[in-house]
């Protein structure tokens, strides 16, 4: 199987003792809603560099009530929720499988597109510190991509469609993931692991 992961960057340092949640640059990553344990359900996320760092290894079935968010390692960073009643998803910071509050870190409920393909989600953060507010994801009907705004309207993440460097374009499950400076990934991976849930790729 080819690499589905970006070349290397040309001036990009070594990964795991440098990388840090926030960064000062946009950093690009490869979302593959598979995970790697015998390709069952779930998810793969790989950095600039190539390698994994954040994994869902949802084995049992698509769309399950309760996943975790991982590092490479294992650690759960966020366990996120489904309430099947009021479209809603839950998603909760954690140390490992202790969860850090009762409290969701954040909540994400469905405003339009239940009966079409275009989607928009509300996503309310209550974390206690300078990123708390109202995001939204957006999608269009048809597409594999997705934005995440903030409440200025301001793109914080965006996903679309991955091309090779040969601009062959890849599965509608592999995605090209760019987060601007200064946002947390874990966050913005917790949401994209809800954007999976939601229309059913992991």
């Amino acid at each position: 199987m080819g690499k589905i992961h970006p070349l290397p960057a040309e001036s990009s340092s070594s990964s795991s003792s440098s990388y840090i949640s926030l960064q000062e640059q946009a950093e690009t990553f490869t979302v593959w809603m598979k995970s790697l344990v015998m390709q069952t359900n779930g998810c793969t996320v790989f950095n600039q560099n190539g390698d994994i760092v954040y994994r869902v290894d949802n084995y049992d079935k698509k769309g399950s009530r309760e996943v975790y968010l991982m590092d490479l390692k294992g650690t759960v960073l966020f366990t996120i929720r489904k309430l099947w009643l009021f479209r809603q998803w839950k998603g909760y910071k954690c140390d490992g499988l202790t969860l850090n509050s009762q409290k969701p870190f954040f909540q994400v409920r469905k405003t339009s597109g239940i009966f079409k393909g275009d989607m928009s989600c509300e996503i309310v953060v209550r974390s206690g510190n300078a990123q708390d507010g109202c995001y939204k994801l957006e999608t269009s009907a048809g597409k594999s991509a997705f934005k995440i705004k903030d409440s200025n309207g301001t793109t914080v993440a965006k996903a679309t469609r991955k091309q090779t460097s040969s601009g062959i374009v890849l599965g509608d499950d592999v995605l090209n993931l760019v987060v601007e400076p200064q946002v947390d990934h874990s966050f913005i991976m917790a949401l994209v692991t809800v954007y999976g849930l939601i229309h059913h790729k992991l």
